[in-house]
């Protein structure tokens, strides 16, 4: 068989999510089922690949549905322990006095606060600290989703403290010892260079939360409303990304993200405290009455206002279980503390399932599940919490976490049989690897604008940016050799690509409404933050190609082209936003 029939057929499963789950908006727990059932079809009919291996794919794809679930727990309950403890109404009340804007809040809380959670654990732990914490200030869910999902973008790359790029390009990479004799090196060069592409793509990404957010969820549904604060929103952005650069060409891979995020936030909450670029007091934008929101935007979780036992709460003691939070995280994750090596220790394995060579494992106390449940368990002692609140926390994130479970198991088992669908009686490579090779076939001299959509589809596909670049790091090496090119800068792309792709990966949107309670709706979110991925993977794709084509084609090229384009749009509408504005304004008075 061809590599453009393989590719074609690789892409089945994908198209399967994107018709049934994106297209007609069927819940997560209806189409994945159907997804996986394509999945294993192939790996067992076109690809050769044996039962058991299928059936140990599957099963270390239900143990990896089991981890995320625990995280998914702890988040809910520490959110649920605030809620009931008095600490969301204090913390609510602190962002209103930073501005009662809900565009400033959102850039706070999910693209610095956001960063920062990244850069400390990774693994989609942003979505399940910000997402709830929004919800809990008075965000529609979906609305808290969608704008948790958009920055799972330009942080992503050196989350967990570097760990897609440490563990996902160093891994991918050595497989080819002839490629480099130092690949720690290398893969700290091509750090440097996926910051800058990253800090140029980011750039509008705080703009483009906002933007969605007052479109899609604004009572006047306007794009205008949250372009309208973009000088806000690109301090923002370069508050974080200049650190975030010049970290990553100094110290390496580990902390770009973590330092850029504390940076930001520091910077940028200073200077919102001192009205810099803050809306003027008749400019506030708002949600709308909640009894005029759209019913599917909320979930089941509903945020009460509570009031502490003693009538009011310090705002130190109501932001602690997130101060502990960034605290565990980082002394965990970081290799100069002795604690990461003993919370590894423990592993529940499953080696070697059915004869395969395919093992699952779970590390109980390195997961950031228990990290939020430690810290729950402490809230309830430092908020002096009753038996009778902290019960019914424990009781909602229960029956919230049950809700999702139906979506996740079918979904994390078709992407592990997906992913080992090489080594089959056929002979092929693996399916994301076939795809790949189709395109890079039909592509040639472009690729490196391609390159970024396939680092994209992989982590669509793993939901980690970490396994994208395990898998296509060395072929996007060799793609690059075989063009012409400096491979590191098509590496380094492969890297900003899986990075985006995590902006509509399912099971992380899966994860992320759950911890609200928005179970069934992940196809009507991925419909609005595929719109930021395109953007991302053109932008970042062109900028590549423009680069490393550079010395040969010079500065006036295909990619130039593309950026100017993009560049010359986002211009255009931000200078052209006074006058829809007007208009709106015009509309709202009439009515």
């Amino acid at each position: 068989m061809n590599t453009g029939t393989l590719a074609i057929i690789s892409l089945i499963p994908i198209i399967v999510v994107g018709i049934f789950l994106v297209g007609l908006r069927w819940p997560a727990s209806k189409a994945m089922p159907l997804s996986y059932i394509v999945a294993v079809g192939i790996a067992l009919f076109v690809w050769g690949v044996p039962g058991n291996t299928v059936a140990a794919a599957s099963v270390n794809g239900l143990v990896t549905a089991g981890t995320l679930l625990f995280i998914i727990f702890g988040a809910i309950l520490l959110l649920n322990t605030l809620q009931e403890s008095g600490g969301i109404k204090t913390i609510r009340q602190g962002f209103t006095d930073i501005s009662p804007d809900r565009r400033v809040q959102v850039i706070i809380i999910a693209w610095l606060f956001g960063s920062f959670i990244e850069g400390s654990a990774g693994f989609g732990t942003p979505a399940a600290v910000a997402v709830p914490l929004l919800v809990g200030l008075g965000f529609p869910a979906m609305a808290a989703v969608v704008a948790g999902m958009i920055i799972q973008s330009t942080p992503v790359s050196f989350g967990a403290v570097g760990t897609p790029m440490l563990v996902g390009v160093q891994t991918g990479l050595s497989a080819d010892s002839s490629i480099s004799n130092d690949f720690l090196a290398l893969t700290t060069q091509i750090a440097g260079q996926v910051a800058i592409l990253h800090a140029a793509a980011g750039l509008l990404i705080p703009l483009f939360v906002v933007a969605i957010m007052t479109r899609f969820f604004g009572k006047n549904k306007s794009f205008s409303e949250g372009l309208k604060i973009w000088k806000f929103a690109l301090f923002a952005s370069v508050s974080m990304t200049i650190p975030y650069v010049i970290v990553a060409n100094t110290l390496g891979p580990e902390f770009p993200s973590l330092i850029g995020g504390i940076v930001g936030l520091a910077i940028v909450v200073t200077s919102a405290k001192k009205g810099f670029l803050m809306p003027k007091e008749d400019d506030i934008w708002t949600f709308d009455e909640r009894s005029n929101w759209d019913p599917e935007w909320t979930g089941s979780m509903e945020i009460k206002e509570v009031t502490h036992s003693s009538g009011s709460m310090s705002m130190i003691k109501a932001w602690s279980p997130y101060i502990l939070i960034g605290v565990f995280l980082i002394f965990t994750r970081v290799q100069v503390f002795p604690f990461v090596d003993w919370l590894q220790a423990w592993v529940i394995e499953l080696p070697n399932m059915f004869g395969s060579d395919i093992t699952a494992s779970f590390q109980p106390l390195f997961s950031p599940g228990t990290i939020f449940i430690v810290v729950s368990l402490i809230t309830f002692f430092l908020h002096g919490m009753n038996a009778g609140s902290y019960k019914r926390a424990w009781g909602k994130s229960a029956k919230t976490m049950i809700a999702a479970s139906t979506a996740l198991v079918f979904t994390v088992p078709m992407v592990q049989v997906f992913l080992n669908s090489e080594g089959g009686g056929s002979g092929y490579e693996s399916m994301p690897v076939e795809l790949a090779n189709g395109v890079a076939a039909l592509t040639g001299e472009f690729w490196p604008i391609f390159s970024t959509f396939i680092g994209g589809v992989g982590a669509f596909i793993a939901g980690s940016n970490t396994v994208s670049n395990m898998m296509f790091s060395l072929f996007q090496y060799d793609v690059g050799s075989q063009i012409g090119v400096d491979p590191t800068w098509v590496v380094a792309l492969q890297a900003v690509g899986g990075a985006a792709g995590n902006m509509i990966c399912v099971h992380n949107v899966v994860a992320a409404s759950a911890v609200v309670g928005l179970v069934g709706k992940e196809g009507i979110i991925i419909r609005k933050t595929i719109i930021p991925f395109l953007y991302y993977a053109t932008l970042s794709g062109a900028l590549g190609y423009s680069i490393v084509w550079f010395g040969e084609k010079g500065l006036f090229n295909i990619g130039t082209l593309i950026v100017g384009l993009i560049a010359l749009t986002a211009a255009y509408i931000i200078a052209t936003n006074r006058k829809r504005m007007d208009v709106i304004q015009d509309t709202s008075r009439s009515a």
